[in-house]
């Protein structure tokens, strides 16, 4: 499996100064990956990272993205412009959209499977370097040719839907998973769809690493809009029965997030989350790593305060390096 790598992800709840800030200290502390949440109505993370670009020279960059808030081809020239900025060191990944951006814009998610596939496919075919015209369910393009040229461009899905998970399985570099207990069935979904000559995307868990009590108490209301966008698999693992399935299923209908406040208890954020004293989230992380083959945990960076963004990667990157005391 090699050495487990450390990646930050950065939810932009802070201005875009503070955001260049925290990925220029990632890199200082050492971590090999910081990726960047593109939640619409935050700052940008294209702007973002080309300043980063231009400040690190090592750590690779990522983008959280989805089909729906921007066009595939949008998407495939932004990041083909940071990559001219940090060759060789920049990823996209690809969700399929969630309830705290579409709800607002008024955008249903609709055909989820189908938009990440083609969004997925519409990138690679621009970044072939040569025009194309393709026409999908959801998205097409007609003479479209990238001014910037051929890429080597990684795509990672973040996903929890078999649908989802599946084409990561087959098409991804990577597979970004956020639900703790639900990880070994993911996997197992993701293992499925894999080709028996192929090494598979690489596996990374997403999440808080709450070593205190109050960083665990600070992720109740996230976890309410996790809820509901993750599937039933995912809520079953979550110790969930059929009633509180449903209600979830409700709230995400409508998007009202305070239907599915009831259900966050105490133990359901313990479950849910890596929590405890350091030393026992970085014998739980250890031991997620060698179960699951992970390649990387990322840890959230989402505070709009820059001092507690810095000292939750401070505090964090020796909890998954192993070095917490």
């Amino acid at each position: 499996m090699g050495r487990l790598r450390a990646g930050v992800h950065i939810v932009p709840m802070m201005g875009a100064g503070d955001v260049i800030e925290i990925a220029i200290h990632a890199e200082r502390l050492g971590y090999d990956y910081c990726f960047i949440a593109d939640e619409g109505f935050l700052p940008d993370v294209y702007v973002s990272l080309g300043a980063i670009a231009r400040e690190t020279q090592h750590i690779t960059l990522g983008v959280m993205t989805n089909g729906y808030t921007r066009h595939p081809a949008v998407t495939a020239a932004a990041l083909a412009t940071v990559n001219g900025l940090a060759p060789g060191r920049v990823v996209g990944t690809m969700l399929a959209g969630g309830s705290m951006v579409l709800g607002p814009m008024g955008i249903q998610r609709d055909r989820p499977y189908q938009v990440m596939a083609e969004t997925i496919e519409a990138m690679r075919q621009l970044w072939s370097g040569e025009p194309v015209t393709w026409t999908g369910d959801t998205t097409a393009l007609v003479g479209a040719e990238l001014s910037l040229g051929r890429q080597e461009i990684p795509i990672w899905i973040a996903g929890r839907g078999p649908l989802v998970l599946g084409l990561a399985g087959r098409h991804a570099d990577g597979v970004i998973l956020t639900v703790k207990p639900d990880l070994g069935g993911a996997l197992e979904i993701v293992a499925s769809a894999t080709g028996a000559d192929t090494p598979g995307p690489k596996r990374v868990y997403l999440g808080r690493i709450c070593y205190t009590p109050e960083m665990l108490e600070a992720q109740r209301p996230i976890l309410s809009y996790v809820l509901m966008d993750s599937p039933p698999r995912a809520l079953e693992s979550l110790g969930m029965d059929a009633d509180a399935i449903a209600l979830v299923q409700a709230a995400a209908q409508c998007h009202d997030a305070s239907m599915v406040a009831p259900l966050v208890t105490d133990e359901l954020l313990r479950h849910y989350q890596v929590a405890g004293t350091p030393a026992e989230c970085a014998a739980e992380i250890a031991e997620m790593a060698d179960v699951h083959g992970l390649h990387a945990v990322f840890v959230d960076a989402l505070s709009s305060d820059l001092d507690e963004n810095i000292s939750i990667i401070e505090n964090s990157l020796p909890i998954i390096t192993g070095s917490s005391t």
